[in-house]
């Protein structure tokens, strides 16, 4: 599986056969990032706000009548310009060739800076393509579950908006992943101390790497 991490939560996860879009948003968004994005065969949005779902990007994308896109219903009413190929809630599966997804549970914190604009339908992802399982958390806050994966996205800024270091540590351990990618640092509303991340991190003694906006690695 190759990773490729846009800004955000944004990640390109590419397989054998398939590549697969997840949360393409507004921030640090650029012409080269878009056409990079136009091959893809799979779009998953995770919740309504403008830095996981922007609708000019999927729709571009989305000329390419073959690309699917899943997505919840909330984000269908507050984006009314795009159109999936299915609506998801938590618990379903996705089963495209010899690639599963799993919508899995994400709890979006709530912090009075963002009235009006709270998430009540939020979700994660779990893309298993049979040699690894890679998770993309969403914003979320800590919860108690059983997911287990390979490769780990979760976000680390807090502000009341999703985990800080010292609980995206813990939440990181109990799922055994094999590497852990930090995101959602990229909004400048949403200053994030990095050197505290790597400090928790490194208490838990986990395997993490922080990706630079547009950088790819192998696993």
């Amino acid at each position: 599986m190759k990773i490729t991490k846009y800004a955000q939560s944004c990640v390109l996860l590419e397989t054998k056969d398939k590549k697969i879009l997840i949360d393409p948003g507004y921030l640090l968004l650029d012409d080269v990032t878009l056409k990079s994005w136009l091959d893809v065969d799979i779009i998953l949005v995770t919740h309504k706000h403008g830095d996981h779902c922007d609708d000019k990007s999927i729709n571009e994308i989305m000329k390419n009548k073959k690309v699917k896109l899943y997505t919840t219903n909330e984000v269908v009413k507050n984006h009314p310009d795009i159109s999936p190929t299915k609506i998801i809630k938590q618990g379903d599966i996705i089963k495209l060739a010899d690639i599963k997804i799993e919508v899995v549970k994400a709890v979006h914190g709530y912090v009075p800076l963002l009235k009006g604009r709270s998430v009540i339908e939020n979700v994660g992802y779990i893309v298993d393509d049979g040699e690894n399982r890679a998770y993309q958390t969403s914003d979320t806050l800590c919860f108690e579950n059983d997911y287990k994966c390979d490769i780990l996205f979760i976000p680390v800024c807090n502000h009341g908006l999703v985990m800080g270091a010292f609980d995206a540590s813990l939440f990181a351990k109990e799922t055994d992943a094999k590497l852990v990618i930090p995101i959602h640092y990229d909004n400048p509303r949403f200053p994030t101390n990095l050197k505290d991340v790597e400090k928790e991190f490194k208490k838990q003694e986990l395997k993490y790497k922080f990706l630079k906006t547009k950088e790819s690695i192998d696993v």
